[in-house]
């Protein structure tokens, strides 16, 4: 190869050194991007997979919010920077799931809902069936009838200025309701969850009461991201006096033998998941234990799972590093075109059998409902 400006061999000799190196180099750096973009891709899915997963809908991007009696783009759904929920996480607010036309286990939501806003001391201003009217709506609008999460909030209100003090609301409670087409990703059922216990422990009813499902939610974040730092998908908490209560965002159970475990429920949000999962334990027959017990029992788990609206019942695989049970984190034989599991992938025998009996569950207030709904329009 001649080198523009090279005149004599040895000159030459030293340019082509110089280029191979450059070349070397451009390849080192190539290689090492594309590694970098990689690792990046990795670690993206990592701090992502969890049980919110959810598959992309592109029909989300246009959905309409309800503020207010309002119907609005959500590139136009707004609230007052001066609302209370904003300004110190003063309200309540409900997670309910719309499965082929039904709003699945309303009843339950809603009474937790009046609840928690009774425990606040704020006046709602509608009554259930107006509430329901207005969810009804919402998702009309949206024309929306399957595969739905549906997000119910409530604050306060807006206030005069900055303010912790509910003297200084100068309005009444503001509703927002946010549907949206949201199928869980499988891929989390299918690989499971790893949990790491936090430093941060759920507190006691005297603080702030932790079956309240409130706006102010930083103890659970901060748990969380102690999590996320840690490598792991989600946070288990501990109670004050060291025994498991929680995670974050679900609720935890193991399985030891033929039983199942789940907390007391006194340092958790009494999940409607979980209290279901409790039922059908009961009705099949499943000893279903709610009793205090430590890492000491999770560690020694045959399996563990946790519950929740939006993904129901998903199989953790392991806790602070240790593998439950026989639970493994390569997927089952048989995948899809996307690369997920089509097999029991790490789900335990128990775990996926009470799966099995909460979607059942599911199924059958759904059969109710519609039936209701026709004897009422008669």
């Amino acid at each position: 190869m001649k080198f523009a400006g090279c005149h004599n061999d040895g000159v030459e000799l030293i340019c082509a050194t110089l280029h191979q190196r450059v070349s070397l180099n451009q390849n080192v750096c190539e290689n090492a991007t594309g590694g970098a973009h990689a690792a990046l891709r990795s670690r993206e899915e990592r701090l992502t997979h969890g049980t919110h997963n959810a598959l992309e809908d592109p029909r989300n991007a246009d959905v309409r919010i309800h503020i207010n009696g309002e119907l609005l783009h959500r590139d136009d759904a707004k609230i007052s920077v001066f609302d209370s929920g904003y300004l110190v996480g003063d309200g309540v607010w409900e997670g309910l799931r719309l499965h082929e036309g039904v709003l699945v286990f309303l009843d339950e939501h809603l009474d937790r809902l009046w609840q928690g806003a009774t425990t606040v001391g704020i006046d709602l201003g509608m009554t259930r069936q107006e509430l329901t009217q207005k969810i009804q709506q919402t998702l009309a609008a949206n024309q929306m009838t399957d595969g739905v999460h549906v997000r119910v909030m409530v604050t306060r209100g807006i206030k005069k200025t900055p303010s912790q003090d509910p003297r200084l609301t100068i309005s009444g409670p503001n509703l927002v309701i946010i549907a949206e087409h949201k199928t869980a990703d499988p891929s989390s059922r299918d690989r499971g969850v790893s949990l790491f216990t936090s430093t941060i422990r759920r507190g006691s009813p005297d603080y702030l009461d932790p079956r309240l499902n409130c706006h102010s939610k930083l103890h659970e974040v901060q748990a969380l991201m102690q999590a996320l730092e840690a490598g792991a998908d989600e946070a288990l908490m501990l109670d004050i006096h060291g025994f498991v209560a929680t995670c974050n965002a679900t609720n935890f159970f193991i399985v030891r033998g033929e039983q199942v475990w789940t907390s007391t429920g006194k340092y958790c949000m009494n999940g409607i998941t979980r209290s279901k999962v409790i039922a059908v334990c009961e009705q099949a027959g499943i000893t279903c234990q709610q009793k205090d017990f430590s890492l000491f029992d999770v560690y020694g788990a045959d399996e563990a799972f946790v519950t929740g609206t939006f993904g129901g019942l998903t199989p953790v695989i392991s806790v602070d590093g240790r593998q439950i049970g026989a639970a493994c984190e390569a997927p089952a034989e048989g995948s899809d075109a996307a690369g997920r599991s089509t097999g029991d992938g790490p789900t335990g025998p128990m775990t996926r059998r009470l799966q099995r009996l909460y979607e059942e569950t599911i199924e059958l207030a759904v059969e109710q409902d519609t039936v209701q709904a026709g004897a009422t329009s008669d």
